[in-house]
């Protein structure tokens, strides 16, 4: 027997809504998702991220088609470099019929890290964020990379007869592209201004190493954060950037924080017409 033809399947979320309120940014948060990403030193590297994608919904729309989000994330996820964002954010416009699109995604970056003295090898984890807004007018990307260090006080160390207390921190950089950018560029300029930096794996012979590595580079967090600073003003390759350090005192309840902005912070950042060629992190 011949088959009934299908009744419509209504789109809810394409009819009018008479509360005449725009949304800025409706889609979908959160998604855990493989993904694929540029390593300097393998290529590519595979990990796993936490993607975000939004877009604008005109007042006279009752709601987005949010399946298109993960349809097109499935399309796309084999390159979420930055260099491969702005095809992304553009084909989020087209396909949600958008004015605005913002997508984020935030992911593990590995490296290979060998012990100080021994050279013993295990894998450190860095979180890594990407960040694009595509409008008309085209493409503003930022990128954001943690780094753990160990910092020892200085003021400890010199009122103390016997040793000088230290804490694990982290140093949050945020930045927009001038050129082409590694994740690795900014984690040494990172690790290379704490008292220490910190590893995976360590044998005796390196765990004396650190010791006394950080208690003969005492640093506030102050002086971490100004040290990374002067760092990222020579890179170069850096449109604009904030720097974050928080200490996780061992002997407060609290922590100490210390922030420096390169001067204007804006969200995004938008890249000359060369790094947005050119440039890519993660």
């Amino acid at each position: 027997m011949p088959r009934k033809p299908a009744k419509p399947v209504a789109d809810v979320q394409g009819q009018r809504d008479h509360r005449h309120i725009a949304i800025d940014k409706v889609g979908v948060k959160d998604i855990l998702y493989p993904i694929t990403v540029l390593d300097r030193e393998a290529r590519h590297q595979h990990t796993v991220a936490r993607v975000s994608m939004t877009v604008n919904l005109p007042q006279r729309f009752k709601g987005t088609h949010m399946s298109r989000f993960v349809e097109l994330l499935n399309e796309h996820c084999r390159d979420m470099s930055t260099s491969a964002i702005p095809s992304i954010l553009r084909a989020m416009r087209a396909r949600l019929k958008a004015e605005t699109a913002h997508l984020e995604a935030r992911f593990p970056y590995f490296l290979l890290k060998r012990a100080p003295v021994s050279g013993a090898a295990g894998l450190m984890s860095y979180e890594c964020v990407v960040q694009g807004e595509g409008t008309a007018r085209g493409v503003r990307l930022a990128a954001e990379v943690r780094v753990p260090i160990t910092a020892l006080c200085p003021c400890s160390k010199a009122i103390s007869e016997r040793g000088a207390h230290n804490q694990r921190g982290l140093v949050t950089v945020r930045f927009g592209f001038a050129r082409f950018v590694w994740p690795e560029e900014i984690i040494h300029m990172v690790e290379s201004s704490a008292s220490c930096e910190i590893y995976s794996v360590l044998k005796r012979e390196d765990e004396k190493w650190v010791t006394e590595r950080a208690y003969d580079r005492p640093m506030f967090v102050e002086d971490v954060a100004r040290t990374v600073a002067r760092k990222l003003r020579r890179h170069g390759g850096l449109s604009w950037f904030s720097v974050e350090v928080e200490n996780h005192e061992s002997i407060h309840a609290h922590s100490a924080y210390a922030r420096i902005d390169s001067g204007p912070d804006p969200e995004l950042a938008a890249p000359p017409p060369a790094a947005r060629r050119r440039g890519k992190v993660g």
